[in-house]
C-alpha cells in the first residue's frame, strides 16, 4: 500500500507540474505539423507555416473517403 501512494503522489506531483507549466508559460497548445494538414491543398503548414512537400506519402495515404469528405467541407 506505501509503493503505491508513493507512486501515485510522485505521478500526480509530476503531472501537476507540467500543468502548471503550460499554464504559467502562456503559450497555447498547437497540433503537430504535417498529418491533415499535408492532405489538404494547402501551399503551407497552417500551425508553423513552412512548405508542405507536395510529395509527401500522407497525400495518398490519407485520401480516405472522410478526408475528401473534410476537404470539401473546407471548400
Amino acid at each position: 500500500m506505501e509503493t503505491f501512494l508513493l507512486t501515485f503522489f510522485l505521478l500526480t506531483l509530476v503531472v501537476s507540474g507540467m500543468a502548471l507549466g503550460v499554464v504559467f508559460a502562456g503559450k497555447s497548445i498547437k497540433g503537430s505539423c504535417g498529418g491533415l494538414n499535408a492532405i489538404s491543398d494547402a501551399d503551407q503548414c497552417l500551425v508553423c507555416k513552412k512548405d508542405i512537400d507536395p510529395n509527401s506519402p500522407l497525400r495518398e495515404r490519407l485520401m480516405c473517403p472522410r478526408a475528401k469528405k473534410m476537404l470539401d467541407d473546407m471548400e
